[in-house]
């Protein structure tokens, strides 16, 4: 016994210091763009919509570390004013979904019957169509707008959130603790809000983690396709969709940008990996293995 237990012991020192500078990385990266859309007014040498604040299309230099753009803009300052509406739409999106799916999934399940059956065909037939084409679709009813496309994204994730609160609401129905709140009287919403929600939100958190980098995608994506914020406001979906005819000539105003995004994407999929690793147990199981 004592010879397995010895050699146990360096396979957990080695895997769980892997887990934290992962965690770190991640915390640190989402703080950074966090300072970045509060105080990057005050950060940015510039104000990111000011027109002719060096010359147009000047590359990276001491006094415009990014360049500037076409209109003169400098585009650190736009890459920095960026960060704000890309953190808003993945939390705006992310949020609506998780609050709707929560809904719909637990009264699914909770319900059963004729609610199960016709909340769940709504689920199906949400996932029924190609996600870019709802949310598309959504916009084009909406019109564009950084609140209107997180709301986009938002119902093209509610099928998600709605799935695993019926699957885990489902799992825990036969608990003793649900059988003994019946038994006290206790009303539907009362048990489902005092003991269903507590006990899914779980998984409820780590689907949370996992669609931000998501909802960041798309949100780039609808926003390269012209329905993010509205000129001149920065946002990177839009920069690299104004800038790629200079994709061969000027660089640097297709990189920067691409590369925050890319960042950003990263930091939320750490984020989701930490949270994943953190509250699921069998993905700790299989990690050991």
């Amino acid at each position: 016994m004592s010879t397995v237990a010895h050699r146990r012991r360096p396979s957990r020192s080695v895997r769980w210091p892997v887990r934290g500078v992962v965690a770190n990385i991640a915390i640190f990266l989402i703080l950074f763009y966090v300072v970045l859309a509060v105080l990057g007014p005050y950060l940015t040498p510039f104000a990111p919509n000011q027109l002719n604040v060096g010359p147009r299309l000047s590359p990276p230099s001491a006094e415009h570390w990014f360049g500037t753009d076409a209109l003169g803009r400098d585009q650190l300052s736009r890459v920095v004013a960026a960060a704000q509406p890309a953190l808003l739409a993945a939390v705006y999106a992310v949020t609506f979904a998780l609050a709707i799916g929560t809904v719909i999934g637990i009264a699914a399940g909770f319900l059963g019957g004729l609610w199960d059956g016709a909340l769940s065909r709504l689920v199906d037939l949400l996932f029924a169509i190609p996600e870019y084409l709802l949310a598309i679709l959504v916009l084009t009813i909406m019109g564009s707008g950084l609140i209107n496309a997180s709301v986009a994204i938002g119902i093209v994730c509610i099928p998600r959130f709605a799935r695993i609160a019926r699957g885990s609401t489902l799992e825990i129905m036969g608990r003793n603790y649900i059988d003994a709140a019946r038994l006290c009287g206790r009303g539907r919403i009362w048990i489902m809000r005092r003991h269903i929600l507590p006990n899914i939100a779980s998984p409820l958190v780590i689907m949370t983690a996992i669609n931000l980098s998501t909802a960041e995608g798309a949100y780039a994506a609808l926003s390269f396709l012209g329905f993010g914020v509205r000129p001149p406001e920065a946002d990177y979906g839009s920069m690299i969709s104004s800038s790629q005819q200079y994709l061969l000539t000027d660089p640097w105003l297709v990189v920067f940008p691409s590369i925050a995004f890319v960042v950003l994407v990263l930091a939320f999929n750490l984020i989701g990996d930490v949270m994943r690793d953190r509250l699921d147990p069998r993905s700790r199981t299989s990690a050991g293995a």
